[in-house]
C-alpha cells in the first residue's frame, strides 16, 4: 500500500450507519468510493440536470432523466471484487463509434431499458444496483429532469446562461442561480433516506451545478433542514475555473446559506494537512457552530482530485468520534 493511503479504521459498532452523499459527477463518486469502505448502509442522491454528452442526447429523445450522474454513483458503489472488477468498467464504457452509439455509456443505455420496462425511476436504479451488487442505493434528487439556469457577471456584463453543462464552465462569477422546474416532485424514497439517515454529506462537486441544486428544489430542502441527521460538508481541494474562480472556503459556505439560510452543518470537511489560519472561514465556521476536521485529503498525482482512501480516514475519525444518531 502506498504511505499515502492511510487506511480507515471504524469502529465496528459503527459500520452499519445509515448514510446519505448528496451532490453529483466525479464529485459524488468521490464521497460514495471513501463512503463505500465504511457502511453498507449508503444512499446517493444524485442531481437529474445533466444535459451534456450522452446523458443529454438520451434526455433529450427519450423524455427521461439523464443518467450519467446516476450511472457514476452506481459505478463508486459497485462490488469491485466480483467478476474482477469488471462491472464497474463495462458500466463505465463508452463506445467509440462515427454513428448513433458513438459517446454512449453502456451503463446509461442499460439504466434508461430498466427505466422503460420497469416504468418506474427508482425500480430501475434498485435493478441495476442489484444486478451490480451495489453497497447502497442511488436515488434521483427528483422524478423529471431539470434545467439548471444561472445568471453570471462577466468583465463586460451580466448574462443569462442556460444548461448544467454551459452552467459549470460559466466564463465569469455566477451571480445567482435556479432550476425549472422550480418545485419539482421528490420520490418518496429520497425523502425517506433523508429522514432515516444518521448523517448526510454534501459536496464537493461543481457548487452551482452539483451542489447547490439540492438546495434548490423546495421539498428536498425542507427535508435537509428537518433531518434530525448530523450534516457534513466536504469542501472543494480548489476552485473550478469558469464556476468559482476567485472564491474562498468561507464564500463556499457562505453561498449554501445563501440558499438555504436554515440548514446548518455540523461539520467540515477540509484538504489541507494543517488547520487553516484563514480567519475568514474561521469566523464563517464559528457562525456556523460547526466543527473543522482537517487533513491531506488530494492525491498524490492530482492535486484537486480527492484520494478516496484518505477521504475515508478522515470520515472514520468523524464518525468516531460522534457515534451513531439514531433517532
Amino acid at each position: 500500500m502506498s504511505s499515502e493511503l492511510k487506511p480507515a479504521i471504524l469502529d465496528p459498532a459503527n459500520t452499519d450507519l445509515k448514510v446519505c452523499a448528496l451532490g453529483g459527477g466525479h464529485g459524488l463518486f468521490a464521497t460514495l468510493s471513501a463512503l463505500q469502505l465504511l457502511t453498507n448502509e449508503l444512499t446517493a442522491i444524485v442531481t437529474v440536470a445533466d444535459d451534456g454528452g450522452s446523458s443529454g442526447r438520451l434526455r433529450e429523445e427519450l423524455d427521461c432523466l439523464p443518467p450519467g450522474d446516476l450511472r457514476m454513483a452506481l459505478a463508486a458503489l459497485c462490488d469491485r471484487h466480483a467478476w474482477d472488477g469488471l462491472w464497474p468498467k463495462v458500466l463505465q464504457h463508452r463506445y467509440e463509434s462515427q454513428g448513433n452509439l458513438g459517446g454512449h455509456a453502456l451503463g446509461n443505455l442499460l439504466m434508461v431499458a430498466l427505466w422503460q420496462v420497469l416504468d418506474d425511476p427508482v425500480k430501475g436504479l434498485d435493478a441495476l444496483g442489484e444486478l451490480l451488487s451495489c453497497r447502497g442505493r442511488v436515488l434521483p434528487m427528483a422524478s423529471e429532469p431539470l434545467e439548471i439556469t444561472a445568471l453570471v457577471q462577466t468583465q463586460q456584463d451580466e448574462k443569462i446562461v442556460r444548461g448544467q453543462q454551459h452552467v459549470a464552465k460559466a466564463n465569469g462569477r455566477v451571480k445567482d442561480v435556479y432550476l425549472t422546474p422550480a418545485e419539482p416532485k421528490v420520490p418518496a424514497a429520497t425523502l425517506e433516506a433523508i429522514q432515516e439517515a444518521e448523517y448526510i454529506f454534501m459536496g464537493p462537486g461543481s457548487w452551482y451545478s452539483s451542489v447547490i441544486p439540492h438546495l434548490l428544489v423546495p421539498e428536498l430542502q425542507q427535508a435537509l433542514v428537518s433531518s434530525k441527521a448530523r450534516k457534513v460538508l466536504v469542501l472543494n481541494l480548489g476552485t473550478q475555473p469558469g464556476e468559482t474562480s476567485g472564491m474562498s472556503p468561507a464564500e463556499h459556505l457562505r453561498v449554501l446559506k445563501k440558499y438555504a439560510p436554515d440548514l446548518r452543518f455540523d461539520a467540515v470537511l477540509y484538504g489541507e494537512e494543517d488547520t487553516p489560519t484563514d480567519t475568514e472561514l474561521q469566523q464563517t465556521l464559528a457562525e456556523e457552530g460547526a466543527k473543522l476536521y482537517s487533513q491531506r485529503l488530494h492525491s498524490a498525482t492530482k492535486p484537486q482530485v480527492h484520494n478516496p482512501l484518505l477521504l475515508a480516514s478522515l470520515m472514520a475519525d468523524l464518525f468516531n468520534e460522534w457515534g451513531r444518531n439514531c433517532h
